[in-house]
């Protein structure tokens, strides 16, 4: 009996198809790093099991994800900074092995906030960069400052303490947010950081300076859940814009050099990403980002880049390298695709095409021939433009600086605010009559009304997004986090494997239904004897 069951076994296995899967030939690759951009990264790493790839990557944060790489712990790393700048007056030295940049995906650094007026969540809230950096400097220490409130004409906010949060641990975000801080208003952030015990100039650093007001917390999804629970009201923090879709939380609109107040979108970070200065390397300079006069720009945009191996220094080899190409192939064209509904903005063609040519030095590389016009991009223009920035529709006459203020949600909280300055059709978003709800533009259940019961699964009875307490993901129909979207997404540049995964399945279930039955036959009449 124990050889029926062995056989039997075997005959399971053969049906099922699993050594095609290994046919393919992908080994498994592992990355750490930013998690600014793990939303978008773990959503690809998903999408890519169909093809039997396995990539693994821990969200430890910018720093950690470059001293990883650098110590040879990784094969590839994901960071918002690259190597070689001073932080705190200590040089972040280039690693030995060979490296390059890749740009992945671009986003805005949003600011989410938890607020309310009375019993109602504040949705529509608006900062300028001044009040800003005030509030994650101690300068500004109570929501109805007379500063937030020349931004917030049509708000009546509380005398409540404000909370700012910000990252304990070494990250990209924090980057960002102190280079915008220092290229803009030195004079409040070399203050800070003179009372923290810093040198000045301060300069950006990836380590917030841990002082009065503010409160650390670690990782992305560390900053998220303080803010989001009850107890934090009155907290803000900064966070890539996904995370506050996802969480079902405002963010504030930010002043841009025009004079608008814009919400960190797809289309804005895209505008305001025309001005970015591309290096050789391919790293940015975004200082022209920052003042950038066209009114759909969100200030704080920026790119995240991807630490590539192009040596085979421990512990990269060449057979990594076939999987780590196809991954890099996979989200530069199709995944982008997906960049809006994660909350980013998908990456223009120029960078596109650069990151190919990266890709083509990584040792082991397919080095696959890719028609650039059939990378299902969202940004590829027939001109040569991006068509992302160019449909990017203007702001509306009350995201105007001046003495009204539209009432429509922002990231995951779509239910407006009522405003005691606008209009009935500004109350309700633009158009729309006063209290309605703006349609929501996240994915699996962010920025659902709340004022509306969903048949949505991943809203509670109470309207609200329903959110896994230990994810800070929404909660999808069958009660867990939200995992991969259910979309199947087509490989384009993976036909060739493709097909042998079919044809070698397909050889397999024909030999095991032609072998397979005599062979049980067999066995049957000896176990009969």
């Amino acid at each position: 009996m124990k050889r029926w069951a062995l056989l039997a076994a075997v005959f399971v296995l053969l049906l099922s198809g699993q050594p095609a899967a290994f046919a393919q030939g992908y080994v498994p690759i592992s990355g750490s790093g930013s998690t600014w951009s793990f939303n978008a990264v773990d959503q690809w790493r998903k999408n890519v099991e169909q093809y039997g790839m396995r990539i693994n990557f821990a969200a430890n944060g910018s720093s950690a994800g470059r001293n990883d790489f650098k110590a040879g712990q990784v094969d590839f790393a994901v960071s918002e900074i690259p190597y070689g700048l001073t932080d705190g007056g200590v040089k972040d030295v280039e690693p030995t092995r060979g490296f390059a940049y890749m740009p992945i995906v671009a986003g805005g650094t949003a600011f989410m906030y938890n607020l309310k007026i009375g019993n109602t969540q504040v949705t529509n809230l608006r900062l300028s960069g001044q009040t800003i950096t005030a509030i994650f400097t101690g300068a500004i220490t109570n929501w109805a400052d007379p500063a937030i409130k020349a931004d917030n004409p049509g708000l009546n906010l509380p005398a409540r303490k404000i909370i700012p949060v910000v990252r304990s641990d070494g990250s990209g975000t924090t980057a960002q947010f102190t280079t915008y801080m220092a290229n803009q208003y030195p004079g409040m952030w070399d203050a800070f950081c003179r009372r923290a015990g810093r040198a000045t100039p301060c300069g950006f650093t990836s380590n917030y300076p841990p002082a009065a007001p503010v409160i650390g917390q670690s990782g992305s999804l560390g900053v998220t859940n303080y803010v989001r629970q009850p107890q934090s009201e009155g907290s803000i923090t900064y966070v890539e814009y996904s995370y506050a879709r996802n969480s079902g939380f405002p963010v504030a609109k930010m002043l841009n050099k025009a004079g608008y107040y814009i919400e960190p979108t797809a289309p804005s970070v895209a505008v305001a990403l025309l001005a970015a200065h591309i290096r050789s390397d391919l790293t940015q300079d975004l200082g022209d980002v920052y003042v950038n006069g066209d009114p759909r720009t969100y200030p704080l945009s920026s790119y995240s880049y991807m630490i590539l191996p192009t040596g085979t220094e421990s512990p990269f080899t060449v057979e990594k390298g076939r999987t780590l190409s196809d991954f890099a192939y996979y989200f530069l064209c199709e995944g982008q695709q997906q960049a809006d509904r994660l909350g980013y903005s998908p990456l223009p063609i120029n960078l596109v095409r650069a990151g190919l040519d990266q890709v083509a030095r990584i040792p082991g590389s397919t080095k696959k021939p890719t028609d650039i016009n059939k990378c299902n991009n969202p940004t590829l223009s027939p001109d040569g433009g991006n068509a992302l920035a160019n449909s990017a529709p203007f702001p509306s006459a009350c995201d105007k600086i001046g003495v009204t203020q539209c009432a429509e949600g922002t990231g995951g909280a779509k239910r407006p605010t009522p405003t005691s300055n606008t209009s009935a059709a500004n109350n309700g978003g633009p158009g729309g009559p006063a209290g309605a709800s703006s349609t929501s533009d996240g994915a699996n259940g962010a920025g659902a009304d709340s004022a509306n019961p969903s048949d949505n699964p991943a809203v509670d009875a109470g309207g609200d997004v329903a959110i896994d307490p230990d994810t800070g993901q929404p909660v999808n129909a069958r009660g867990g986090s939200s995992g991969a979207l259910a979309q199947p997404v087509s490989l384009g540049l993976q036909d060739n494997t493709t097909t042998a995964l079919l044809a070698s399945l397909a050889v397999v279930l024909f030999l095991g239904l032609i072998v397979g039955p005599p062979i049980l036959a067999r066995v049957l009449r000896k176990e009969d004897r």
